[in-house]
């Protein structure tokens, strides 16, 4: 059942196998697994198809950053959710997924013929072919170009779950669960401070929970991870948030959170809301979101089958799934390396390792030779074969930025995974108008702050120096030895919108600009269109 599922290892729990449905097939997995994961173990590697020319797609990465594995999910009862992403839907008993934009069938979809017809139908055709006659816009036209827009359904039925809302404060919000948020909230923690720590993810411990290599304090990542979360949790000034995600950064430290209380459940309860709202006002707020593999641009990295490296790293030490039997790999970071490392000791072949940098002389690559891995060092990868799946690579001697396409090598390959390197996850950063340093030579520099009040790095949450005195920080903020407490209990967002966010104080400071002056002397009125 589970072709690809390693003899042992990883962190799901293999005593309490699952079954689930995948359009209308019935598969097995294990708690702890996720959709993508489970699917990966039963050898389903073609999970949809693309908008336009309903090319297969197949999963890219493990986490929030999936563009391509986009399903829908049904419980039954009125819950139909569509777009969800595989990489992030909890495996559990009954569950029920089907992919989307395919007809009939996700393996034989007639979408497909668009490709053959691809030069006609550049982007934007439709504005100058479908305007005539006239009487066919409404009624033969436009109703078939909205059936083929968008990915999935909406529900037709009234949702029946209840959301909640809560506001809080605390002293210190740190965004992210990883090794760097788990160190903060840790830090703060002892000192002190209320600290708020939420992740996106069920476990806390972020890329240390797929990455065996890592050691801390002499443990493994993952045991040192659940270790510190034991003593969070056990601390009454830490509250800890899980399944929690951070979507808006706003001004005076304001930050709009979403946990989601039930979606992994397999009969949701009635009497609990589905999501949560938390609207929180932090003192600081410490940014630890980690950094996104950059994928690399070839012909054919569109393919099932072509995944990050990062990715097939976690699925293989957190859920003991090998992405394939015959791996390549294609790289310019030397990360990449130790994902064909863990995979050759995992009993997968490694056919290739391309890198398309001139000389690859680090420790990974030193320790992979040793291996008897083949590594190809300054080469291009010229395009990928395979129909459903990735099937092959191909590949050429670089000189000089010219691909020499008379020396292309083509090696065979069920799973191709890629490394660029990492960009940092700044995007709630940014939104603050926060700005990273631009350091050619170190493109993963740490980011800086513009706005004081955000915090930029992990070691801000050790400062002992607070800028008010301690009695008036007991007056704004309660107790310090207190948890961050909510300001109002849930209250349904049927029955009560959600407030605008901002003070009704900062919204009277705003002021309106002043009317600019023409050159004759005259003011200028803003134009109303």
């Amino acid at each position: 059942m589970n072709r690809f599922r390693t003899e042992a290892g990883g962190l799901i729990d293999r005593a309490r196998p699952l079954r689930f449905r995948f359009d209308g097939r019935a598969l097995q997995g294990f708690a702890g697994d996720t959709l993508a994961s489970a699917l990966l173990a039963n050898g389903v590697h073609l999970i949809g198809r693309s908008f336009k020319y309903h090319r297969p797609r197949g999963i890219l990465s493990a986490g929030a950053d999936e563009p391509n594995a986009l399903i829908t999910v049904r419980q039954g009862g009125g819950r139909c959710t569509p777009n969800l992403r595989a990489t992030q839907i909890e495996l559990y008993e009954g569950l029920e997924a089907m992919s989307q934009n395919r007809w009939p069938s996700l393996r034989f979809d007639l979408g497909a013929l668009n490709s053959l017809i691809a030069p006609f139908i550049p982007a934007g055709f439709y504005y100058k072919t479908f305007m005539w006659p006239r009487r066919g816009w409404d009624k033969l036209y436009e109703p078939r170009i909205r059936a083929a827009a968008g990915l999935g359904r909406a529900p037709s039925e009234p949702d029946p779950d209840r959301y909640a809302n809560r506001y809080a404060h605390c002293d210190i919000l740190i965004v992210g669960g990883g090794a760097a948020g788990l160190n903060a909230a840790l830090t703060a923690a002892v000192s002190g401070a209320r600290v708020l720590l939420c992740d996106e993810q069920s476990q806390l411990g972020g890329a240390l929970l797929g990455n065996a290599s890592v050691r801390i304090g002499g443990q493994t990542g993952p045991a040192w991870a659940q270790h510190v979360a034991e003593i969070l949790h056990a601390r009454p000034n830490v509250t800890v948030l899980t399944r929690t995600t951070a979507f808006g950064y706003f001004s005076h430290n304001f930050v709009g959170l979403c946990e989601r209380l039930q979606d992994h459940l397999a009969e949701p309860s009635a009497e609990r809301p589905r999501e949560r709202l938390w609207q929180v006002r932090a003192r600081e707020v410490i940014f630890t979101t980690g950094a996104i593999e950059r994928p690399l641009i070839f012909p054919g990295n569109d393919r099932p089958g072509v995944l990050l490296a990062s990715a097939a790293q976690s699925y293989l030490n957190r859920y003991g799934v090998r992405v394939g039997d015959r791996v390549a790999l294609v790289t310019a970071h030397d990360s990449a390396y130790q994902v064909a490392l863990d995979l050759h000791a995992a009993g997968a072949r490694v056919a290739a390792i391309v890198d398309v940098r001139a000389a690859a002389s680090g420790e990974l690559p030193k320790a992979a030779r040793a291996a008897g891995l083949p590594v190809h060092e300054s080469m291009s990868v010229t395009g990928t074969g395979g129909a459903r799946r990735v099937s092959e690579i191909s590949f050429a001697q670089s000189v000089d930025g010219r691909v020499l396409r008379s020396q292309v090598q083509r090696v065979p390959c069920d799973a191709l995974l890629m490394s660029g390197g990492y960009t940092p996850s700044v995007h709630l950063f940014s939104q603050t108008r926060g700005t990273r340093p631009c350091r050619p030579s170190c493109p993963t520099a740490a980011t800086r702050p513009c706005v004081p009040p955000a915090l930029a790095a992990a070691k801000a949450a050790s400062r002992r120096a607070w800028p008010m005195a301690p009695r008036q920080r007991r007056r704004r903020c309660g107790s310090s030895a207190s948890p961050p407490q909510p300001c109002r209990s849930d209250r349904s967002m049927k029955s009560r919108p959600v407030m605008a966010v901002g003070s009704a104080r900062c919204r009277r400071a705003r002021r309106r600009p002043a009317p600019r002056a023409s050159s004759t002397g005259r003011t200028m009125s803003r134009s109303r269109t």
